[in-house]
């Protein structure tokens, strides 16, 4: 009989209380950006050790969609992605006055788009053939410290 009268109360939690992103510190969330999925993955799971939340997307038209969101303190760019490019992220970002540090991680390494990125506001940004993913954490570390 107790049963039947606790059932109404044991309902399942709304789905609000569950959020689709991760529940941010009081640092923020780090938002990676990358098409390759392996590179994702190792980003996510180092990020996490280290004490971040992390959301993955794969491409520049859900880093757009993710913006909307409030909490992430940080994002970790690709420039060359399915959809819509990095450079494009940056653009939107820099037109709505959505202020976060960006790390770029891009296979482009010629000068013009290290200044390009930057222009649009990028942090750093870092060549990912040439750079140690414990390097890339340093960085991120330097920029938003772990909660």
């Amino acid at each position: 009989m107790d049963e039947q009268t606790l059932t109404p109360f044991s309902a399942p939690v709304a789905p609000e209380a569950a959020p689709s992103t991760p529940v941010p510190s009081a640092k923020g969330i780090v938002l990676v950006v990358e098409d390759e999925k392996p590179l994702a993955h190792a980003l996510e799971m180092k990020l996490k050790h280290e004490g971040y939340n992390v959301k993955v997307v794969m491409n520049g038209e859900e880093a757009i969609a993710e913006l909307k969101n409030p909490g992430y303190g940080m994002m970790l760019l690709d420039l060359i992605m399915p959809r819509v490019d990095g450079f494009t992220v940056l653009n939107e970002m820099k037109s709505n006055n959505i202020s976060m540090p960006v790390i770029v991680l891009s296979n482009l390494g010629q000068e013009e788009d290290r200044k390009k990125a930057k222009e649009l506001g990028a942090a750093d940004y870092f060549v990912k053939s040439n750079t140690p993913i414990a390097d890339i954490v340093t960085r991120v570390k330097a920029l938003l410290p772990p909660a």
